[in-house]
């Protein structure tokens, strides 16, 4: 309603409830569900607070600054009667979630190489550049595609990473590649640049036994298709961003009142744990393995 007259991609907030904490919107009774988009470092507190209230909760990546922590938050929400979900919203965006039906159905066969890149300019602010807070681009933004990968290959049995810090004090720029069950050859970049104009990339090339199949989200069509003696074929892909359909889908397991599947907050704490051994190979030069479970 009135929304027309605010102008495009203009939200009438006229008629919403305002807060000045959070305490306070996190106290209210008249809310159900609560959507933590805090700096890293203040997720865990927020997550705590609006469990105990007794609410749903979506929390954005990563759910903590540590593995540690982000661990601990996963054994709290799997002991409390209300639901809790990270915001990996890689596991819902169209054309992400095209790739991981065929890896899973064996659509095109084997995947022999998969290599994933996510760059952009560093956000201006003091929260970035300062990688205490930030964790740097190797946890702020990397993160989506080393959760990617354990979405589908599970947890790799070690990563070797090499990159630099420039920017915030923690690594800005990392390559990867991960030792996985099911795949030949898996890799991820990702990178803050320090040029303000640098426009967002978001690709992978993933290469089948029998296509090989492009994703660049600033492309149009974002997915395209290639196999033998064939021209490239756009692939369809359902409306709206990964966004819409993370929350999409947390209504309907509230409604329903089921525990999220398709991502989880002990998934998000191990994607988060792989960050860290990633940067511990950056920082050390060595293949590193995981640690027992």
């Amino acid at each position: 309603r009135n929304i027309a007259a605010l102008g495009a991609g203009a939200l009438d907030l006229r008629g919403v409830r305002r807060y000045t904490d959070a305490e306070a919107l996190i106290g209210d009774a008249a809310v159900d569900l609560v959507d933590i988009c805090l700096p890293t470092p203040l997720h865990a507190a927020a997550v705590r607070a609006a469990i105990a209230a007794g609410k749903h909760v979506l929390v954005e990546k990563p759910p903590a600054r540590t593995a540690v922590e982000a661990a601990h938050l996963a054994h709290l929400a799997a002991g409390a009667p209300t639901i809790t979900m990270p915001a990996m919203c890689m596991r819902f965006w169209p054309g992400w979630t095209w790739l991981k039906a065929a890896v899973d159905r064996g659509t095109w066969g084997r995947p022999r190489g998969l290599s994933f890149q996510r760059l952009g300019a560093i956000l201006p602010g003091a929260f970035c550049r300062d990688g205490a807070q930030s964790g740097g681009a190797i946890l702020d933004l990397h993160l989506h595609d080393t959760d990617f990968v354990r979405h589908l290959f599970g947890r790799p049995q070690a990563v070797t990473s090499f990159g630099y810090s420039h920017l915030s004090g923690e690594i800005d720029h990392v390559l990867t590649r991960y030792d996985c069950d099911g795949a030949d050859l898996v890799t991820a970049e990702g990178a803050w640049v320090a040029s303000a104009g640098f426009p967002f990339t978001m690709r992978y090339v993933a290469d089948f036994e029998h296509a090989t199949a492009a994703y660049d989200f600033a492309a149009d069509p974002p997915l395209v298709l290639y196999r033998d003696g064939r021209p490239p074929e756009p692939v369809p892909l359902a409306a709206g961003l990964g966004y819409d359909h993370e929350i999409a889908y947390l209504l309907d397991c509230i409604r329903a009142g089921r525990r999220p599947e398709r991502a989880t907050m002990a998934e998000a704490a191990e994607a988060v744990a792989i960050v860290e051994m990633e940067s511990r190979s950056v920082k050390t030069g060595m293949t590193i393995e995981p640690e027992p479970n």
